[in-house]
């Protein structure tokens, strides 16, 4: 089940992340349940498996921002960090980075479904 303290176990900052959401915890809650089905996870997979690195950055940002927002930093730590890699326009493999943010969604998702 999706609670504060399974998503602090997860490693969550939901103090913060609970800040931006004006306290509401219900809000704070439905909000991360969305993460998971997120169809950017998809594409950003999808861009990096045809090379399109301008496409990938895209989805990348935009996770980014959503991750942030709510301070899933299980999630939002490795995207910023292949975010700026895709910024930068960097050939290299990204598997190693998409492995960890797919295996946190999977994980945050299990939780959700709970």
């Amino acid at each position: 089940m999706l609670t504060i303290d399974a998503l602090k176990e997860f490693g969550a900052n939901t103090d913060e992340g609970m800040k931006r959401c004006f306290g509401k915890e219900e809000f704070y809650l439905r909000l991360v349940k969305t993460v998971p089905n997120e169809p950017a996870f998809e594409q950003l997979s999808t861009a990096i498996d045809e090379g399109d690195l301008k496409k990938a950055f895209e989805h990348a940002h935009a996770l980014k921002g959503v991750l942030a927002n709510l301070s899933l930093s299980p999630l939002s730590e490795p995207m910023s960090e292949m975010t700026e890699h895709l910024r930068a326009g960097e050939q290299m493999d990204y598997k190693p980075f998409l492995d960890t943010i797919i295996s946190k969604r999977d994980e945050l998702k299990a939780m959700c479904e709970e």
